[in-house]
């Protein structure tokens, strides 16, 4: 009987343990494994689509037109509902005569003078046409003293003017004005109101013919032909004035320019 060798033992149940193992390994059905997931990507989230409109054309914002006022034109009335900003001068009939005595002032439609010194010659004058053949008239209200002047001018320019004065007393000089005040004529009218009343005067100039009316009556007199001075075209206007008794209060309602 041959001894027994334990490690001989021991090598053949380890080589048999092996084989075991090995054929557990190769063979047979492997047990299955748990399906794994696959992680899936995160949506990314998406702008919303917007629809955005075509481009417009910014609209084109146009300048206020402001229309310049409209001209008078060479003939209309001047109603003094407001200053029309004409020229003004007042002249002294002489050295002791205070201009700054002399003064208007425009309300109730009216443009009213009011002078507190004597000999002193207030003129108003439009400047915004020459002409040499017009017609004017105006409308005034003695408010004064009875002894007082209202003019009307023609051919008013460099080289002077022709003015036809009325006074309240009943009398009317024409003069021209070149190298102080040339009187050309005189004379006196009936159909002057005198006293506070109102009256209404007419001047026509034609050239240096000039034509002259109170309250639509032409006196004897009118018309009268210059052969001296002249003066052929320029402005037209008025004036107030103030001779010896004061105060001088006259409202002028209107003034008119038209064609003779």
């Amino acid at each position: 009987m041959k001894p027994f060798r334990p490690f001989m033992f021991i090598a053949v149940l380890v080589a048999i343990i092996g084989l075991a193992c090995g054929a557990s390994t190769s063979g047979g059905d492997q047990p299955a494994q748990p399906p794994q997931e696959v992680p899936q990507q995160a949506e990314v989230p998406t702008q919303p689509q917007v629809e955005v409109p075509p481009p417009t054309e910014e609209p084109v914002t146009e300048e206020p037109v402001t229309e310049e006022p409209a001209s008078q034109g060479p003939y209309f009335t001047e109603e003094f509902d407001s200053d029309p900003q004409w020229y003004y001068e007042v002249i002294q009939g002489n050295d002791a005569s205070d201009p700054k005595k002399a003064a208007y002032k425009f309300d109730f439609s009216r443009m009213i003078f009011n002078i507190e010194d004597p000999g002193l010659f207030a003129y108003y004058v439009y400047e915004g046409d020459i002409y040499e053949n017009v017609r004017v008239d105006i409308k005034v209200e003695n408010r004064g003293v009875n002894t007082q002047q209202v003019s009307l001018l023609c051919q008013f320019g460099d080289d002077g003017w022709y003015e036809w004065a009325v006074q309240s007393d009943g009398r009317w000089e024409l003069y021209a004005v070149s190298d102080g005040y040339q009187r050309m004529h005189n004379g006196a009218s009936n159909f002057i109101k005198q006293g506070k009343d109102v009256n209404e005067y007419t001047m026509i100039c034609k050239g240096n013919e000039i034509s002259f009316f109170v309250n639509g009556v032409e006196p004897k007199g009118s018309p009268y032909i210059d052969r001296k001075y002249s003066l052929r075209r320029g402005n037209v206007g008025f004036a107030v004035s103030s001779l010896r008794a004061i105060p001088v209060k006259i409202e002028v309602d209107w003034f008119k320019i038209s064609e003779p």
